[in-house]
């Protein structure tokens, strides 16, 4: 995403999705200039972090398909009550990096956090508040029906559309599909960006009032 013509289909997609989300939105959120995210940064956990605990109040999450599980232990650090989903059991990563001080921190080797290590099912969205998922292929569609079922919220960060029982139509982005399909499924969604490499554009999904 760092060639001029990739940020330019990137700002291009977005736009479209927030316009599909909310007309009222898309107003808001318009960007000022093409400049919108100049320097793409590589730490995505720590920038999901950052948005979660700026936007929502504390509570418990399903980290699905959280991987190592770096996503759950920053939440866990700043009082959430999150698990990983994920059926490979993995130990947490040796170190991170704070983006508030810019320096590495170091995470002992006995250092856990929860985990599932399975892969997810509907019935585990009951022992939640809210779902994410940054980049889980094949668990979009899954999660959303959980989470409609259950009354959830939901975050999603969506890639490819592998292994996902429903496909969009020719010609129609996947991602842009995905927010039509929550908008049936009675949500909000309010999409937002974040400043990493690669597929950075997230989707909240709230249930009504």
């Amino acid at each position: 995403m760092g060639k001029p013509k990739h940020k330019r289909q990137a700002n291009q997609l977005y736009a479209q999705i927030t316009q599909a989300a909310s007309p009222e939105l898309a107003a808001l959120t318009a960007p000022a200039s093409p400049r919108e995210l100049p320097k793409m940064k590589k730490f995505r956990f720590q920038l999901l972090h950052q948005w979660l605990v700026t936007r929502l109040e504390p509570c418990r999450v399903a980290d699905v398909g959280g991987g190592k599980g770096l996503l759950t232990y920053l939440l866990r650090q700043s009082g959430w009550d999150a698990t990983v989903i994920d059926p490979v059991e993995q130990p947490l990563p040796a170190k991170f990096k704070d983006l508030r001080t810019n320096r590495q921190v170091h995470i002992a080797a006995a250092e856990r956090v929860p985990r599932i290590n399975q892969g997810f099912r509907p019935g585990m969205a009951e022992g939640f508040d809210l779902l994410v998922a940054m980049h889980a292929h094949g668990c979009n569609i899954q999660l959303v029906s959980a989470a409609a079922q259950y009354r959830r919220d939901l975050v999603l960060l969506p890639c490819c559309v592998i292994d996902e029982p429903i496909l969009p139509p020719p010609g129609m982005h996947w991602i842009h599909w995905l927010v039509d399909y929550l908008l049936e499924q009675g949500f909000t969604v309010e999409p937002f960006r974040l400043n990493f490499k690669g597929q950075n554009i997230g989707l909240y999904a709230r249930q009504k009032a």
